[in-house]
């Protein structure tokens, strides 16, 4: 059974993730050059998807929907493939109990803001997000009202500065995902750092996931 279940949505995904999985061994080799030119290295990436993985976004889905989440934060929204999934909790939250709800996305790259927009247009999601296109520390300085479930998804050295702006607006018992925590535990130092300040209020494991799947509560 799908977890979706709505067809024509799962069509346009399945292609994002093949586009997304193909562009993998491109990177691959790219990363194998050892080019570390800025410039050069943003260039290459400027069309690739590093879409979160189908399973992950699928648990994403599962726990917006427990949790009946109606406010959404995506820190690293990209080409907007996890984005659908966050998107269509919140659209069959509100088709189950009424309501309203809304997905609050991040992208400071414009090209990847325009194609992930087209998506949302073309899933019939758009009504449900709201992407910031810009800079994030200055795009979530305004969030109104209670944030139920964050996605972190995005370049290291920003996650921590990320979560300090959306922690004072997470609600007790919300929940807080981040990408690669295992694969990359040493660069995710200040971040854990972060999340293990009993100040902070977080409950934190790291869920067994290709690369790490941090699943932390807001207690």
């Amino acid at each position: 059974m799908s977890v979706l279940q709505d067809p024509a949505l799962e069509e346009l995904l399945d292609r994002l993730h093949r586009q997304s999985d193909e562009q993998i061994e491109e990177m691959k080799a790219y990363s194998a050059r050892t080019d570390t030119d800025p410039a050069r290295l943003k260039a290459f990436r400027g069309d690739k998807l590093v879409a979160l993985d189908r399973d992950k976004a699928e648990l994403c889905y599962q726990l917006c929907r427990a949790t009946d989440a109606r406010r959404i934060v995506e820190i690293g929204t990209s080409f907007g493939v996890s984005t659908l999934y966050l998107a269509t909790a919140v659209r069959d939250n509100v088709r189950a109990a009424g309501g309203d709800g809304v997905v609050i996305g991040t992208e400071y790259e414009p090209n990847k803001a325009s194609a992930a927009r087209a998506h949302f247009e073309q899933a019939g999601l758009s009504r449900f997000i709201e992407l910031r296109e810009g800079d994030l520390r200055e795009t979530l300085l305004q969030i109104d009202g209670p944030v139920d479930f964050t996605l972190v998804d995005i370049w290291i050295a920003m996650a921590r500065p990320a979560l300090e702006l959306v922690a004072p607006h997470l609600k007790r018992g919300a929940i807080v995902v981040c990408d690669n925590t295992e694969r990359y535990r040493g660069e995710y130092a200040d971040y854990f750092a972060f999340l293990e300040n009993p100040a902070n209020g977080f409950r934190t494991m790291t869920l067994p996931f290709d690369g790490g799947f941090e699943l932390s509560v807001r207690c």
